[in-house]
């Protein structure tokens, strides 16, 4: 890839803690700056439209000076980008006797309005279309399944597409007139090679923090707070630069409509704030009005937010993921905040170590280098996982859990 000449700048959060909002005022701000920008929902219940108080839509439109939206519709994205894969996935299953109806809904499977969200971000990059990409995500749950999609599917294809590759070869030679189910064309087999090659750059893309910024958006409350700080753990999971906090609604102190109940409480869940997720930047938004809709009120927002700075800056360039050699020894830190050995378990094969945090699972795949090498430690220490191995290799040795969850009652 190319040197990097593009944001991606990626906000994410609990249902309601106003996304949409911080991501059209950070797309705002950018395009004052004279800054190519587009902001993009990947929510299917979009509410892109409705904080610019204009239809946006499927396609990509002008929504203000240096500004362009867009809202993701799946539908329209199988037609025109994954057409032969579609209709193979449509013949296999009414080869096997699906009704119509139920193998055009088949031929959706789960997670294609991620992909088609991702693959924007490689179009953009690739064509130099923008300078800023703002992306207005899902509540949390379906974000980590977004951005974590191009490492699964990476590994899926290492160690499946081959494999569907010669039976293809094959049944085309022998089997291929007496087996009950459709073979897949040249052009479907070409298709699903380049959309591996696709996922691999935009697995590259989101994992570079000079690129890719997540940012975190979270009110001033317990439930919210204690989500945010999940989703910074699974993200770091993931090797994705959690890089700034956006804690939104902030009642002034001076405001008629907060209790000073609610001013003591929410002082207490500030402070909270800052204890956690330092150092990370944390920028704050007060709630001057309880609907933030329309450019006037959104760019009063943006205002609060930036006021003169540059919102697309690098607030951090730090990689979640680090393979260290020291001493003879080889060491993976991945950074995991908030995490104990408590929560975690890790297991090892030749080729790759699996990390599950809560009901998260990330696969590393190792560099060649490491292949076959036991782990002689793993430990979590101030947020940060390090594992370490030995320097023999045992090429030969089947996979071994090395750590495991310690729940209560356990001895």
């Amino acid at each position: 890839m190319r040197v990097p000449s593009l944001r991606i700048l990626v906000y994410t959060g609990k249902g309601g803690v106003g996304k949409t909002s911080v991501s059209v005022a950070t797309a705002l701000k950018c395009a004052e700056r004279g800054l190519r920008t587009i902001v993009i929902s990947t929510d299917s219940a979009h509410s892109l439209s409705d904080s610019v108080d204009m239809e946006v839509g499927p396609s990509i439109r002008r929504i203000a000076e240096n500004v362009d939206g867009l809202e993701i519709d799946i539908l329209k994205e199988l037609e025109e980008n994954w057409n032969e894969i579609r209709k193979y996935i449509f013949t296999f299953f009414t080869s096997q006797g699906m009704d119509e109806i139920s193998a055009k809904e088949m031929a959706i499977f789960p997670g294609m309005e991620f992909i088609a969200s991702l693959f924007y971000l490689e179009r953009f990059y690739v064509n130099d279309e923008y300078d800023v990409v703002v992306v207005d995500t899902a509540p949390t749950a379906d974000t980590l399944r977004l951005l974590s999609f191009p490492d699964v599917a990476d590994w899926y294809f290492q160690h499946f597409y081959g494999v569907m590759k010669n039976f293809v070869r094959v049944a085309r030679m022998t089997v291929g007139r007496v087996i009950s189910f459709p073979i897949p064309s040249d052009e479907a087999m070409h298709e699903f090679e380049k959309f591996n090659l696709r996922i691999k750059n935009v697995r590259e893309l989101l994992t570079n923090p000079e690129i890719t910024s997540v940012r975190l958006v979270t009110n001033p409350e317990k439930m919210v707070i204690s989500e945010t700080m999940r989703a910074y753990t699974y993200l770091s999971l993931y090797n994705l630069n959690v890089e700034a906090l956006i804690v939104n609604r902030v009642y002034d102190a001076n405001a008629d409509s907060a209790s000073p109940l609610k001013l003591r409480e929410q002082k207490q869940h500030l402070e909270m704030i800052t204890d956690v997720f330092s150092p990370l930047k944390i920028l704050y938004a007060h709630q001057f009005t309880l609907e933030v809709v329309g450019r006037e009120s959104i760019m009063k927002l943006a205002d609060e937010l930036f006021s003169d700075s540059d919102p697309s800056a690098l607030f951090s360039r730090e990689n979640p993921m680090k393979i260290i050699s020291k001493g003879g020894s080889t060491i993976i830190r991945l950074k995991v905040p908030f995490t104990g050995t408590a929560g975690l378990e890790l297991y090892n094969t030749r080729d790759a170590i699996i990390v599950s945090i809560g009901q998260y699972r990330r696969t590393i795949a190792l560099p060649l280098g490491l292949y076959g090498r036991e782990v002689a430690s793993a430990e979590v220490a101030d947020g940060v996982l390090s594992i370490k191995f030995r320097e023999e290799a045992n090429a030969g040795r089947k996979g071994k859990r090395i750590h495991r969850r310690k729940d209560k009652g356990d001895s």
